[in-house]
């Protein structure tokens, strides 16, 4: 999603404090509360965030804001209770020229926005609400919540590695390899908040309790919840779909909290539909492009024999080092599957340089890879890509040797004259691909 312009970032005044805030998108108004941490400009420096934000803009005139003492905000001596994050989204929505407004919240955010569309059902069209909870700490009739060993334990853990990407592994597990990523989160810790203030905000957890407001929410309200959610588990998801009047509950595959990785599309189409009562059609275009997948060679046994910090130390060595190769040769990262990547590339030639430049890169570092490419017809959709081409590329890879770089007949048809050059490897049969397929390996 492209095309959405960020907006500018404004001050909202709440009592004595400023709260800053953005609008950004056209359509009917959708006020987003952030969840435990928000920094406004940090929301376009990751693609996934971004890409986000960018879909409800596709809908939506999105109004979103850092939490008084979080982000942009100003300062403050504690943690904000639920009574001033509503008087501060009250503030916002004046500033911003909003009257009503279709509401989101996000984990944390989503107990200031019930708890807003309770006391000021005015001002609410709708309520959607993704991984959150109307409290937290177990109780004999709240089965469903932590304890207070688990929450001081997470606490301390949060408070002792702040601004060091800790955590990325319960918040997304789906990523928490991903060292982009991890290094956006370890910068967001350190601009969104000090690690004294995030210990005021577990300090105010174990009193959040609004489970008697949920039979006075009147607006239609939608709940999402990853099945899998290891912050906030989804049975609390399931108690807020069973206390609020009306209110439809869609359980979601994952285990990612975050709401912007994993499957985020499928939280979007849920959202959209929801709001606006028509689910998108996917977007799918149809071009010639080559495939490319590597993987490195005996990388169970490495990770066994080096330990997980030391193998994670130098996966991380080999993603940049990949990274590093795809830029340099315009190719463009679609995935990425354990200990490989998947890219494309619109010139075969180019593709087959980058996949030779990234065997001999991370054989500097101790590794082997192997390699396989395809030319043909795939699909784009979402950022995704599909089609025989990708799994033919996938199947030539698998039949690679220990740093081969293996291509298919179609890929040589179409570099010649490059100068490239090219050992027959025989016929082969592909699992899961009819017929016959000749198949070259990359010679230098």
């Amino acid at each position: 999603m492209t095309g959405v312009a960020r907006g500018d970032i404004h001050y909202a005044k709440s009592g004595d404090l400023s709260i800053a805030y953005t609008v950004f998108g056209d359509g009917p108004d959708l006020l987003v509360a952030p969840g435990f941490i928000s920094h406004l400009d940090l929301i376009w420096e990751e693609r996934l965030d971004a890409h986000f934000f960018s879909r409800l803009a596709s809908f939506r005139r999105v109004i979103t804001f850092d939490k008084r003492a979080t982000g942009l905000s100003d300062p403050a001596a504690h943690a904000p209770t639920l009574e001033e994050c509503v008087d501060d989204m009250r503030a916002v929505m004046e500033a911003a020229g909003s009257e009503r407004a279709d509401v989101f919240g996000i984990s944390e955010g989503g107990t200031m926005a019930m708890l807003l569309a309770a006391a000021h059902p005015d001002r609410v069209n709708a309520l959607a609400l993704y991984g959150t909870f109307a409290r937290l700490l177990e109780a004999p009739d709240y089965p469903s919540g932590v304890s207070a060993q688990q929450l001081g334990k997470l606490a301390e853990i949060s408070t002792a590695g702040w601004g060091e990407g800790v955590g990325l592994g319960a918040w997304a597990p789906s990523r928490q390899n991903d060292a982009e990523l991890r290094q956006w989160w370890a910068r967001l810790q350190r601009v969104a908040a000090s690690p004294g203030m995030v210990r005021n905000i577990f300090a105010l957890y174990p009193e959040l309790d609004i489970r008697e407001v949920l039979p006075a929410i009147q607006a239609p309200t939608l709940v999402l919840h990853r099945r899998g959610d290891r912050m906030v588990d989804i049975a609390m998801g399931r108690y807020l779909a069973g206390h609020i009047p009306g209110a439809k509950l869609v359980e979601l595959e994952g285990t990612d909290h975050l709401f912007f990785t994993g499957d985020a599309d499928v939280v979007l189409d849920e959202i959209q539909e929801f709001l606006t009562g028509v689910r998108p059609q996917p977007l799918v275009e149809r071009v010639l492009a080559t495939v490319l997948f590597t993987d490195i060679v005996g990388s169970t046994q490495r990770a066994a024999d080096l330990g997980d910090e030391r193998w994670l130390e130098l996966l991380h060595s080999h993603d940049t080092v990949v990274r590093r190769q795809l830029d340099r040769f315009q190719g463009r990262e679609v995935n990425t599957m354990g200990d490989g990547f998947m890219a494309t590339f619109d010139g075969p030639a180019r593709a087959i340089r980058c996949a030779t430049a990234i065997r001999d890169a991370v054989r500097a570092i101790g590794l082997e890879v192997r390699a396989g490419l395809h030319t043909g017809e795939v699909e784009l959709s979402d950022g995704d890509v599909a089609g025989i081409a990708v799994h033919l590329a996938a199947r030539v890879a698998a039949a690679a040797r220990e740093g081969e770089v293996l291509v298919s007949r179609t890929v040589v048809d179409l570099v010649a004259g490059s100068g490239l050059v090219f050992v027959g490897r025989g016929e082969h049969t592909l699992k899961g691909v009819p017929g016959e397929w000749e198949l070259y390996a990359v010679e230098g």
